[in-house]
């Protein structure tokens, strides 16, 4: 214990070379009252690492500060402390010596790294190397027990889902997900790094049906310093995401010669920038999505078998909203929720049951979308079927719900459907016996009992149930 404190007070007042008279002492205690403070926070597991991080972070106001260790697997990546005007690598004292830990920090182009910068961070880097003994020999909370609320829905599909998710998420693998357009595949690429051991490092999202093609090896593996006239050095998607997850967006959107560099960096996780001379190893998690079956696509020779057969064998599959209907009204109330600061609204049973009978093309973003819509448009605090857009209500404001509103009995229902279905058959009784699957002398009384009732109702008939200017008896004879 006195070894460890002899360790905390020399990071607290760094000796020597650390440069003494510059008062970084100040700057280390804020550090050091902020770890306290979260070891003694109630509430959950403290991440010591993300505090230190973040509090470092704001006492030198640079732009990024990261403490991380490279496992021994990685040993060929070995980080060699550099100094630059704009960025910094310390190497961090641990206690396994297969393993190195270092403290990297940047800044921006308005702001350089001085001798006052590195001697607080050679001290932080000492410091660091307690929050790593720290945070390793504390147990942590298993990620499968995190709930992945924000996948919203009760049904079987919905919870065979999250199962599959909270599996997945454990391991490194690279995984495929795959789904409709709008279905929310970025967001179980989101919970899938959350609920991960890499949920404190970056995730970064790259929709690669955005990036034009000519840019994207640049984008996604970086660029050197001086490779072309005017250009600046940069990191690269891949890099970015280092210790993290990269999810890339559309991938069926890569044309055949992006696809070969991607299958290199993932075979490799490894990648080599623009106008570079060597390749760089990086920690990647990789997740793509796709709206379109990449084994379709391999078949017509659209995708490459061989980066497909790398990216498959791993994959989740979003099912379409219109295959989990009981979810629609849990959507909907949970988006609507989320607007209760402008406004508080609830949904009439007649606005829910034609959200559920509605064949939502666009998923659950077409969803949200309308939900936004009833925020702003709807003039109570309930939303009601008017106030849905005609197509959303369709046939069931036409057709169901003034059925269910005159209470119409089995009879008097399929009579009015029997009509509906005639006249849209342009009268041709035939078809509309055919379309029915009922006989020709069904139709015939089924039709006779909606005229009967048109002309006893004392109120109009809908317009969907109304007879059309075909004339019935003439429109076709017995099939």
């Amino acid at each position: 214990m006195s070894a460890a404190n002899d360790r905390m007070n020399a990071a607290a007042v760094p000796q020597g070379d650390a440069g003494p008279g510059w008062g970084v002492g100040p700057e280390l205690r804020q550090v050091l009252a902020a770890l306290g403070a979260g070891l003694s926070r109630e509430g959950g597991e403290p991440d010591l690492q993300g505090i230190f991080e973040r509090e470092l972070q704001r006492a030198l106001a640079v732009r990024t500060v990261r403490l991380r260790e490279i496992p021994p697997r990685y040993q060929a990546r070995l980080v060699t402390p550099t100094r630059t005007p704009d960025s910094i690598v310390l190497g961090v004292p641990s206690s396994d010596p297969r393993v190195q830990a270092v403290l990297e920090a940047s800044t921006g182009p308005d702001r350089c790294l001085d001798d006052r910068d590195q001697a607080l961070l050679s001290a932080a880097a000492e410091l660091g190397g307690l929050v790593l003994e720290a945070a390793r020999s504390r147990p942590r909370i298993r990620a499968t027990v995190q709930p992945t609320a924000s996948l919203v829905g009760s049904t079987p599909v919905m919870q065979a889902l999250r199962e599959r998710v909270e599996r997945v998420a454990v391991t490194d693998f690279t995984v495929l997900v795959e789904g409709e357009s709008g279905t929310g595949k970025e967001l179980v690429a989101r919970q899938l790094h959350d609920i991960s051991r890499r949920r404190n490092g970056p995730f970064v999202a790259v929709n690669c049906a955005a990036v034009v093609e000519t840019l994207l090896e640049a984008e996604l593996f970086g660029i050197e310093e001086r490779t072309a006239t005017g250009v600046r050095g940069r990191r690269g998607k891949f890099e970015h995401a280092d210790g993290g997850t990269l999810f890339l967006d559309e991938v069926s959107d890569l044309s055949l010669s992006a696809q070969a560099k991607l299958l290199r960096a993932i075979q490799d996780l490894a990648v080599e920038r623009v106008g570079g001379v060597g390749s760089k190893r990086v920690n990647t998690r990789i997740v793509v999505a796709t709206n379109r079956p990449l084994s379709e696509m391999v078949a017509r020779a659209q995708f490459r078998a061989d980066l497909y057969y790398r990216l498959s064998g791993v994959e989740i599959h979003v099912a379409p909203l219109r295959q989990r209907r009981e979810d629609i009204p849990e959507l909907a109330r949970y988006f609507l929720n989320r607007h209760r600061g402008t406004r508080q609204l609830t949904l009439s049973v007649a606005a829910e049951d034609a959200l559920r009978l509605y064949a939502w093309p666009g998923n659950v973003r077409e969803l949200e979308r309308l939900m936004e819509r009833a925020v702003a448009l709807t003039g109570c605090d309930r939303v009601e079927l008017d106030d849905l857009p005609p197509h959303v209500r369709g046939d069931y404001g036409t057709v169901i719900g003034p059925a269910l509103a005159t209470g119409d009995s089995m009879r008097a229902w399929g009579s009015r459907y029997a009509r509906l279905v005639f006249e849209r058959c342009g009268g041709n009784k035939r078809q509309a016996c055919r379309v029915l699957d009922i006989s020709y002398h069904t139709l015939q009384a089924y039709l006779r009992y909606a005229d009967r009732s048109l002309s006893k109702s004392p109120t109009p008939l809908p317009a969907w149930a109304a007879p059309g200017q075909a004339n019935g008896e003439e429109s076709g004879g017995p099939p």
